[in-house]
């Protein structure tokens, strides 16, 4: 395994990609950032394909972006697993996904490809959480969820079992999802309710 990694992003999120990659052995981290800071932009470092990159940029549409970028510039991307957390041997985790502390993923779950399933988030047996999902610190999804791309489920929400979330959704902080919910959504509440389409 390279020792050294790429963290495409340098913000908050960033920083937390890189304290998982040093848990998984990785010794020199590199930051890419796209804004007006100290680190490499993309194009700078392009040719740099031996060095695995991991996603280190919370906004969903951003990462699929970059993403995209990286496999057409034929760079390794890379999925980092926190080694505190939990997962059932009979789940799949996509590339670029990143899994955080005292995460658990149990038995059969399906993860897409540069999903975030942030600090403390439990996704129980059978769920199926497509690409670019965003699952926040302390989410809990039942058995049988299932989560469209792009979708971001805030911090502490519940969701019970057999429940679909649409594409592109927002759940907001703390909701409790009892009923389905389709494509472009603002969600929230106890009990969770859509507040309006988002485009």
């Amino acid at each position: 395994m390279s020792k050294k990694i790429y963290i495409y992003g340098a913000s908050g999120h960033g920083l937390v990609v890189a304290e998982i990659a040093k848990a998984c052995g990785y010794e020199e981290i590199l930051f890419i950032d796209d804004g007006d800071n100290e680190h490499p932009i993309f194009e700078m470092i392009k040719t740099d394909t031996d060095i695995p990159v991991a996603l280190g940029v919370g906004q969903n549409h951003i990462r699929e972006k970059i993403f995209d970028r990286l496999l057409k510039n034929d760079f390794k991307i890379v999925t980092l697993i926190h080694p505190s957390a939990i997962i059932s041997p009979s789940a799949a985790i996509g590339i670029g996904t990143v899994v955080m502390p005292n995460v658990v993923v149990n038995a059969q779950s399906a993860i897409g490809k540069g999903v975030i399933l942030n600090t403390a988030s439990v996704i129980e047996h059978e769920n199926i959480i497509e690409d670019f999902v965003h699952i926040s610190p302390n989410a809990a999804l039942a058995g049988n969820v299932t989560v469209g791309e792009k979708t971001h489920i805030g911090i502490g929400t519940q969701v019970i079992q057999g429940i679909t979330i649409g594409e592109n959704c927002i759940i907001g902080a703390g909701s409790t999802m009892i009923k389905n919910i389709g494509n472009n959504k603002l969600c929230y509440g106890n009990p969770c309710k859509e507040i309006k389409e988002i485009h």
